[in-house]
């Protein structure tokens, strides 16, 4: 169009120097991707000429080198500087012939929407933003929701002016660019009505542990700004990117409900021009997901071709139009921290003598801090903050960035895992626990504390300063082995921080941790909820399970979910889910258990594993667990899951147990299926055979096998002496299931707990002939290298 502005559908990736990141990466989407379905609202650019010129009509380039001299020197402080860099400039004239062409273009643009004075959303995109290896999204200001010719070119020029904000000088100092070196374009684009819809952040990688095969969705209600900022605990979904091109699956990892405590809607200010305003969001806003089953996938796709179009992982901005409109895509970025992270070694976190859990929230980063609270609620206390103190405060807006730096961790009340302030702080190394919605409450000032972001996708806050060990642990120079090293797994949330080990699969997925942490009720509360007698329990089930019309539904979902997790981070390796081994003290704790299950003198050897599946006073919690396998096999696509049984006593209960799987379309041998036993009992050893013709495969549980080969009490510490996994008798047990077992060509696995403690112990299994390891990911690398010596010297 001119030197000064241009079309979004002229400019492209390259065009960086002239408009900045943000608007080249507009460019470059609607030009190249909207055949490829990607809905990207249009608009135009001013350029880094049009910044420049700007300045030098208004002599500002000797003003702003002074400042920052002056700055640079300690004569005046970041704030001072700042200050008076902005109001020069938003006092400036503008050029006659750059504002000629800013209102050609408006009135251009509202000739195309079909609108007098269109409503447009006014960005800032500085020309070193949006890098491969810095994201500078944040540090300057964006206006939504602007109309008529005067009020764009005022919000240009505060475009212009947040140039020199305290976060975007700092940001700019931290990442070692010269502000001269920094122009600013403006995009202006059309608004989306997402103030009567949606809107969010995407990633096209799982952003804290790197897994590239994932895409994290954030969504609100409203405009996008407060997800952007962080001052509101977005709705978090993710998607299994390796199955997008199956139009018969629904693999959706993770649907968290957030409380979406307010949004941006579109307003009049006091003179009757156009804003927005933040409003409390309803009762039904906050309980309701704000994106359908089709929408995330939707957007989870447009974030795969996006991706793959720039060759790099990529963070997105979109907004759904709440008038009928489709989503948008309104901004794309490279991802900047986990794109650029070490990819040779994985840094492993160990807790030891943790205090009292104080509060939970969404964990950024994988590191543990520790150190005193320093609580800071606005800021204008920023500078009573004291360096190397853990912030606490509401929302980590990045005005905050100058004392983040000298944070050792932060927490707060709100935010999402795709809040500028979490990306900042990322960058920056830091450990950070978002949305915990009460950390300005419960926390206070000097208070000793511990950060721990190194268990999972949730964040812990522990009392007092715990004992923090770190390894790292090194992926060069793996050797390979013919017996397959697996893992142990039950955190669903902490898998994807294994995704690099070069393991065969997973040999143990301990399904009792989903149902105890994410699920939380008995599954007969759930079947049988009518028959509930305590109101308050009733009303806890009622919360957990809002939204969902049948409660067995529920935990059908949660369920597979929770296990998908676990399933996508090493697929297409198998993982052994066991089923449900609750003992009847430990079902009795889940909501409404007590009333279900009953009192046993020794829930060890009672009522548990196989013996449950089939009784009636259990089944339907079993069919629950049935449907669940099959809705992540056949609905999500994980058909790498294998089925275990555990704690089978004798093949009479085996084939009770098939049958009741089979009735759920649970059967053994159908679209691949196997099934898997448990060898824990002495008569899975003595009767290897008739079970090899029921199952797949055995996997042998060392800590019941000891037990119940010694007769000790694995739990009693009188007896813990004699409680022995090298015990003659209990290796005995060990070699002949797996002599046995091959004679009649079925598999053996070893999934218990004595080859993690004892790493030397997988010399031995290995001289039996085992077929595969299941270890702890700590202890991984330890055992795969005692394999391969033991490999090697037999």
């Amino acid at each position: 169009m001119s030197d000064f502005v241009i079309w979004f559908e002229d400019l492209a990736r390259e065009d960086v120097g002239l408009v900045g990141g943000k608007n080249a990466s507009l460019g470059e989407m609607v030009q190249k991707l909207g055949a490829k379905g990607i809905r990207v609202p249009g608009g135009f650019a001013t350029t880094a000429a049009a910044y420049r010129a700007f300045l030098g009509h208004n002599d500002l380039d000797a003003l702003i080198d002074r400042n920052m001299d002056r700055l640079e020197s300690g004569r005046i402080t970041l704030h001072q500087a700042g200050q008076r860099i902005r109001e020069a400039v938003a006092e400036g004239e503008w050029p006659e012939d750059i504002r000629v062409a800013i209102s050609e273009a408006y009135a251009a643009l509202a000739q195309r929407l079909g609108a007098a004075s269109p409503s447009v959303a006014v960005r800032s995109s500085a020309t070193a933003e949006d890098l491969p290896e810095a994201s500078f999204a944040g540090q300057q200001e964006t206006f939504l929701n602007v109309t008529g010719e005067a009020s764009l070119l005022d919000h240009c020029r505060r475009c212009y002016a947040s140039l020199f904000t305290d976060r975007a000088i700092t940001y700019r100092k931290l990442q070692g660019f010269d502000h001269r070196d920094v122009a600013l374009s403006v995009g202006v684009q059309q608004m989306v009505r997402s103030d009567k819809g949606g809107s969010g952040v995407m990633f096209s990688i799982d952003t804290e542990s790197g897994f590239d095969k994932v895409v994290l969705i954030n969504a609100a209600w409203g405009l996008g700004e407060n997800v952007v900022q962080g001052t509101v605990t977005p709705d978090e979904y993710q998607v299994f990117k390796p199955f997008l091109d199956r139009p018969d699956l629904v693999p959706i990892l993770e649907k968290r409900r957030g409380k979406k405590e307010k949004k941006m809607v579109y307003a009049r200010g006091p003179h009757g021009e156009t804003t927005t305003r933040n409003v409390p969001t309803s009762r039904d806003e906050r309980r309701r997901l704000v994106l359908s089953d089709a929408e995330i996938l939707d957007l989870a796709r447009m974030a795969c071709t996006i991706e793959d179009h720039y060759a790099c992982p990529m963070d997105m901005e979109w907004a759904r139009d709440g008038e009928g409109g489709p989503l948008y895509i309104v901004q794309a970025r490279p991802e900047t921290v986990q794109s650029q992270a070490e990819k040779g070694a994985i840094r492993s976190y160990g807790i030891g003598n943790k205090g009292k859990l104080l509060l939970t929230g969404l964990s950024v980063g994988s590191a543990v801090a520790t150190g005193h609270v320093c609580l800071i609620e606005s800021a204008a206390e920023i500078d009573r903050f004291v360096d190397g103190a853990i912030l606490v405060t509401g929302t980590t807006d990045p005005d905050w960035v100058p004392i983040m730096k000298r944070a050792a961790a932060i927490i707060t009340d709100h935010g999402g895992r795709t809040s500028h302030a979490a990306i900042v702080s990322r960058e920056l190394g830091l450990p950070a626990i978002v949305g915990t919605g009460n950390a300005t409450d419960l926390l206070h000032d000097e208070q000793e504390v511990t950060v721990s972001c190194a268990e999972g996708d949730t964040g812990n806050v522990y009392e007092g300063i715990a004992e923090v060990t770190v390894e790292d642990l090194s992926l060069e120079h793996i050797p390979e082995t013919r017996t397959n090293i697996m893992l142990n797994l039950a955190n669903p949330s902490a898998a994807a921080r294994w995704w690099r080990l070069p393991t065969k699969g997973v040999g143990l997925a301990r399904m009792e941790f989903v149902v105890s942490n994410t699920i939380k009720v008995h599954p007969l509360a759930l079947t049988r909820f009518d028959d509930l007698t305590d109101p308050h329990v009733r009303g806890e089930i009622e919360a957990l399970t809002l939204g969902y019309e049948d409660k067995a539904t529920y935990f059908v979902e949660t369920l597979a979910r929770g296990l998908s997790r676990i399933a996508a981070f090493c697929h297409p390796e198998p993982v052994i889910v066991r089923m449900s081994d609750f003992k009847t003290n430990e079902y009795a704790d889940l909501l409404g258990g007590r009333q279900y299950e009953p009192a046993e003198e020794n829930p060890m050897i009672g009522f548990r594993g196989a013996s449950r599946y089939y009784s009636p006073q259990y089944r339907e919690g079993f069919e629950l667990e049935c449907r669940a396998i099959r809705y992540l096999r056949e609905e999500m696509g994980f058909d790498n899951v294998i089925v275990m049984i555990p704690f089978c006593r004798t093949p009479t209960e085996a084939d009770k147990v098939l049958e009741v799987m089979k009735g759920v379309g649970l059967e053994r041998g159908r679209n691949g299926l196997q099934v898997y036993v448990m060898c824990e009992i002495p008569s899975n050893v003595i009767r290897t055979e008739d079970f090899a013709k029921r199952f797949d495969g055995f996997s042998i549980g060392s800590n019941d096998l000891t037990q119940l080969t010694l007769g000790v009490d694995r739990d009693s510490e009188m007896l813990a002496e004699l409680f022995d996994e090298r015990d003659a008798a209990v290796q005995w047990m060990i070699e002949s299931v797996i002599t046995r077992a091959h004679k009649v060509g079925s598999k053996v696995g070893f999934c218990g707990q004595a080859p993690s403690n004892d790493p030397a112990f997988a010399r031995l299994l290995v001289g039996y002939g085992i077929d595969s390891v299941s270890v702890t990911p700590d202890s991984f690398l330890a055992v795969k290298r005692l394999v391969a010596e033991a490999e090697a010297e037999a």
